[in-house]
Formats: structure tokens, C-alpha cells, sequence
């Protein structure tokens, strides 16, 4: 185990949660106010902003979505990776939950509730579009909030920054596959070229910037790689809710004709939230993993890189597209679900540990 590895990993699972963080719901729903009201008032400007596009890909949204992305990466020390040796019972079933189950009960949801149950109160040409938007959702693994949760419930922080490293490294790979296989059997056409387009735009770029900056910061001290991870944090979340306010600019007529779509597209989310959550929380049990080690691999499950989400959704169905409205009520409700989730571990920790 190297030094350096040691004092990043728990740094970053320790670092403490920012205001922006804490009150992440509220500023989402304050963007989606906004930007409804301006896509209504001002809708010239924003219309000329959906019209800056290169090869399909939006010019503002793209730089948005990178000032969002970047900062989250530098934190990923992919040095983390020979750590997995040390728990590979709690690695095996993150990646057994995040890989095997999660993407594809999040489509057998969507097929359930969004093609189903909920059909006849959702516009009948934006089904598909939500599916997608819940799958791409559900493809993505939690990377830099899963930081945040493993510190409430006093996670063990080697752990977790080894699993994100293996997520990212899987995600740089898988991602686009597992995407355009539930996309087919979910009947929704792929468009590969865009979806590839995307994952290199939006993982492999960013992520070798990410890396080379972690590089440079690092080499002039710890200290200075802190510093500057803390005064960088607000960036992310705050791209995220600027590109929030574009996004419901133009969602905005859709969602103050049929307000009761975002309520129903939670619902699937949230049931895959908790069962996923409950899957990786009992297998780490089973196999005998510590309790610091089974609350962050429950919560990486639960949780979603919802910054990728928005960013596919987006290139790959456009900003008025269900797809991205589905992605965004993710970010919506995941902070107040997530501690919600914390809170259930932190209080089960006498169960957790008793006779197995």
C-alpha cells in the first residue's frame, strides 16, 4: 500500500459535504423553476444556444458537461487499483450489482412501469425515450458523491476509492455495450456512432485531462492537490445546474403540459435505488465483508454518475427528449434518497454485525 494512495483515499472519502451538495435538491428544483420560466419568457436566446452544434454534439452543453465531469476525475486515483486484493469479496459484488444488476433491473422497470403501467399517462411518443433516459442512468456508476456517502456511514476510505477506480476503468469499456444492448432489447433504435461519440467525449477525454491534472497537482504536494480539489468542488454542481436551466428551457412546455411525468419516471428510480442498495448491503453480509466495507459498495449501487447520464442523454436524444428529462429527475432526487439510505445502514450496523 503506497503513502500517497493512503492519505488521498482518505481524504477524498472523508472530505466534508459542501453546501452545494447538502442542498442539492433544492437548487435543482429552483433550476427547474428557472428554467421554465425563461424558456417561456426569453425563448430566443435559447433556442440559438440549441442551434451551437458541432457533429451533433451541443458547444455550450459540451463545455458545461466537461467543467462537471473533469473535477470529479481528478479525485479518481487509479493507483487504488492493487488495493482490490485487499477486499475482493466486497469488489466482487460491487461489480456483481453494478454491472450485472443494476442496468438491466432498471430496464426490466422501465419496460414494467414506463411501457406499462404508466403508459396511458405519459405522451405516447416520449416512451422510449424514457426508457432510455433510465437505462443510460442506470449504466452509470456513482463516481464522486459515493466519496460523500461513504464518510457518513464512516466507510472504510481504501475501500471506496478502490471500487470507483474499478467502476471507472469498467465504465470506460462497458458502457457503451451494456447501453446499446438494453437499448435493443428495449426496441429503441441505437445510434452507435453518437453513443460511441459520447463515451469518448465524455469519459475517455476527460478522464486522461482528469488524470494528467491529478498528475501535476500531486507532484507540488498534497497540500496543494487539497487545496485545490476543495476550491474547484463548487464547479461541478454548479455546470450541473447550469446545464439544468438550458435543459428545462426547452423541456419546459412538455413538463407544464404533463407536470405528473416527473413523479411517475421517479418511481422506477427509486425502486432501484433501495433494491439495489439492499442487494449489495445483504451480499456483503453473506460473504462476510466488514460493515466499513458494505455500506460504500451498497451506496455506489444505489447512487449514479448522473453528470455522464445527463451528457449521453443529451447527445444521444437531444435536450427536449425524454431521455434527458428522465436522467435530470435522477439528479433530482438523489440526494435526499441517498441520505435517506445512509441513515438505514448507519441504524442496521447491530444487525449487520450480529450472528451470521
Amino acid at each position: 500500500m503506497s503513502v500517497q494512495c493512503e492519505i488521498t483515499g482518505k481524504a477524498a472519502a472523508h472530505a466534508p459535504m459542501s453546501l452545494f451538495e447538502r442542498w442539492l435538491t433544492l437548487w435543482v428544483f429552483l433550476c427547474i423553476v428557472a428554467g421554465i420560466a425563461l424558456g417561456q419568457f426569453l425563448p430566443a436566446p435559447f433556442q440559438a444556444l440549441g442551434r451551437m452544434e458541432v457533429a451533433q454534439v451541443n458547444l455550450p452543453v459540451g463545455l458545461l458537461i466537461w467543467v462537471m465531469i473533469v473535477p470529479m476525475l481528478v479525485k479518481v486515483d487509479f493507483g487504488a487499483l492493487h488495493e482490490v486484493r485487499q477486499h475482493v469479496r466486497g469488489i466482487g459484488v460491487t461489480l456483481v450489482v453494478n454491472w450485472l444488476v443494476k442496468p438491466f433491473s432498471m430496464a426490466l422497470l422501465g419496460w414494467l412501469f414506463i411501457r406499462h403501467l404508466f403508459a396511458p399517462l405519459l405522451p405516447a411518443e416520449q416512451i422510449d425515450s424514457y426508457i432510455a433516459g433510465l437505462i443510460l442512468l442506470a449504466a452509470a456508476p456513482c463516481t464522486a458523491m459515493v466519496f460523500v456517502w461513504s464518510r457518513l456511514t464512516n466507510g472504510d476510505p481504501l475501500f471506496t476509492l478502490s471500487q470507483v477506480a474499478v467502476n471507472d476503468t469498467i465504465m470506460i469499456f462497458a458502457f457503451a455495450p451494456i447501453v446499446g444492448v438494453l437499448l435493443g432489447i428495449s426496441a429503441i433504435t441505437v445510434p452507435w456512432d453518437t453513443l460511441v461519440t459520447s463515451v469518448v467525449l465524455y469519459i475517455v477525454i476527460p478522464l486522461a485531462l482528469a488524470q494528467l491534472w491529478r498528475r501535476a497537482l500531486l507532484k507540488r504536494g498534497q497540500a496543494h492537490f487539497e487545496a485545490t480539489m476543495e476550491k474547484i468542488g463548487p464547479w461541478s454542481i454548479s455546470a450541473l445546474l447550469a446545464t439544468l436551466v438550458l435543459l428545462f428551457a426547452f423541456q419546459g412546455q412538455a413538463i407544464l403540459a404533463q407536470p405528473l411525468v416527473i413523479a411517475l419516471l421517479a418511481v422506477p428510480i427509486l425502486i432501484q435505488v433501495f433494491f439495489n442498495s439492499a442487494l449489495a448491503y445483504w451480499l456483503n453480509r453473506a460473504v462476510g465483508e466488514k460493515h466499513s466495507v458494505a455500506c460504500p459498495s451498497a451506496l455506489i449501487g444505489a447512487s449514479n454518475f448522473f453528470e455522464l447520464a445527463v451528457a449521453a442523454a443529451i447527445s444521444l436524444f437531444g435536450f427536449e427528449s425524454g431521455a434527458a428529462l428522465a436522467t435530470v429527475v435522477g439528479v433530482l432526487i438523489e440526494v435526499p434518497v441517498m441520505l435517506l439510505v445512509v441513515k438505514v445502514v448507519n441504524a442496521s450496523k447491530g444487525w449487520y454485525e450480529g450472528t451470521r
